[in-house]
């Protein structure tokens, strides 16, 4: 593989070499597609990780699996005898997983060829921009270009509360690592842009399971038991209000139903119920305050009811919270890359991301990679079944990377 600096339209030398040649760029675009047809959930992405694990060692890196078999680090320019003692390098973060939900494209020729499966995230994306990435860096570093090592992580299981990043650090991910960068697909941007923010970027997301009971009855004297499907009906309805006048609306934070169930007669009161949802929150402060405001306003609504509430609340991830510095360093590098005009600002979605997880211990930032096909309408949005991306976006992430890589180590070494 040969790489070649840049040149401005003058004829003029770039600063950043590591555009890709045309030969990678095909490769990148099978090896996402290969990733598509084949979806593995959390933590079941063993063949997922066998290829990107061939592909490193092809190039010549040592990459290490994760203990629990999925997932792998791969650090480019480290001493072989795996020291390194310098200021802490860069770390480019992917999540691996797909979702459980069917692939619904027509007539693609690498739709997901496992039922109910689909990289409806960009998962797939976001792990061959890295992989794609390695392979430049390690080239630029056998040619002594690279003049820091960068860690790459492949990371599993983002969708499975709270999150694949956990057990990444426990495993020594970062170590060594002083800053980390990431991108997550956006289907509302045009390939050939990223969207920006300094702060928080996503928001936090927590799971939420509640059982209701109550002795059950006939329908017509529910005076005379516990009107269960009411019961559940006025905390679908009300906790979320309540939840939002105990605290300061700007935090943002909502309590959103996904599921609910009871009952198999049109004239039986049921005894049991259950409902399922998310708590988001735009704020951090008022996520460590949820767990608590809303298991009381649950308890609240279903006492008044006389029923019985049982509440599983699982902690999810906090927002992603963008660095101002390491934000900065990625519009250098996207500014250098494909001109000022490829950078927009963005805003703060609703959407959780374990991301965050890594930002708990060094400074990062995520950007937003545009895959929208410049000129469509039609958004195909995250996590549906019919998600697909203009692969232009593949070329862009990399060389956004690359030149973040190049970037950061000048400007650490300045």
């Amino acid at each position: 593989m040969s790489l070649q600096s840049e040149a401005d339209p003058s004829g003029a030398a770039a600063v950043l070499p590591g555009t890709l040649p045309e030969q990678l760029r095909a490769e990148l675009v099978a090896f996402r597609r290969d990733l598509h047809m084949h979806p593995e959930l959390g933590n079941q992405e063993f063949r997922t990780t066998a290829a990107i694990k061939a592909r490193l060692e092809t190039a010549g890196l040592h990459p290490r699996v994760l203990p629990s078999g999925t997932g792998l680090t791969c650090d480019i320019g480290v001493p072989a005898d795996g020291t390194y003692e310098g200021p802490g390098m860069l770390a480019l973060r992917a999540d691996i997983d797909a979702l459980p939900i069917p692939d619904m494209k027509a007539d693609c020729p690498y739709r997901s060829t496992v039922p109910d499966r689909a990289h409806a995230c960009g998962h797939d994306v976001h792990t061959t921009v890295v992989l794609g990435t390695g392979l430049v860096l390690a080239e630029l570093h056998r040619q002594g270009r690279l003049p820091r090592p960068v860690r790459l992580i492949f990371q599993p299981a983002e969708e499975v509360l709270p999150g694949g990043a956990a057990d990444a650090i426990a495993c020594g991910a970062l170590n060594g690592v002083g800053r980390i960068l990431a991108v997550h697909c956006d289907p509302r941007v045009d390939a050939g842009r990223v969207g920006l923010r300094a702060g928080a970027i996503t928001s936090a997301c927590d799971r939420l399971e509640i059982s209701l009971d109550g002795p059950g009855g006939h329908t017509a004297r529910p005076h005379l038991t516990t009107d269960l499907v009411t019961a559940a009906a006025r905390v679908v309805t009300d906790v979320p209000a309540l939840v939002g006048r105990r605290v300061d609306t700007r935090s943002g934070l909502a309590v959103t139903w996904g599921r609910i169930e009871s009952g198999h007669a049109p004239n039986v009161i049921p005894q049991h119920a259950e409902l399922a949802g998310t708590v988001r929150c735009l704020d951090i402060e008022a996520w460590r305050l949820a767990p608590d405001m809303v298991v009381a306003a649950i308890d609240e609504v279903a006492n008044l009811h006389g029923a019985k509430s049982e509440i599983n609340y699982v902690r999810g991830v906090p927002p992603v919270i963008n660095d101002p510095a390491v934000t900065e360093l990625l519009r250098e590098a996207m500014t250098a890359r494909r001109g000022v005009e490829s950078v927009e600002s963005t805003e703060q979605s609703l959407g959780g991301e374990d991301f965050s997880w890594y930002l708990e211990h060094v400074p990062g930032a995520m950007a937003r990679l545009g895959v929208r096909p410049p000129g469509e309408r039609t958004v195909r949005d995250l996590h549906q079944g019919d998600f697909d991306v203009d692969e232009s976006a593949i070329t862009v992430g990399v060389e956004l990377f690359t030149a973040a890589a190049l970037l950061d180590a000048v400007g650490r070494l300045g």
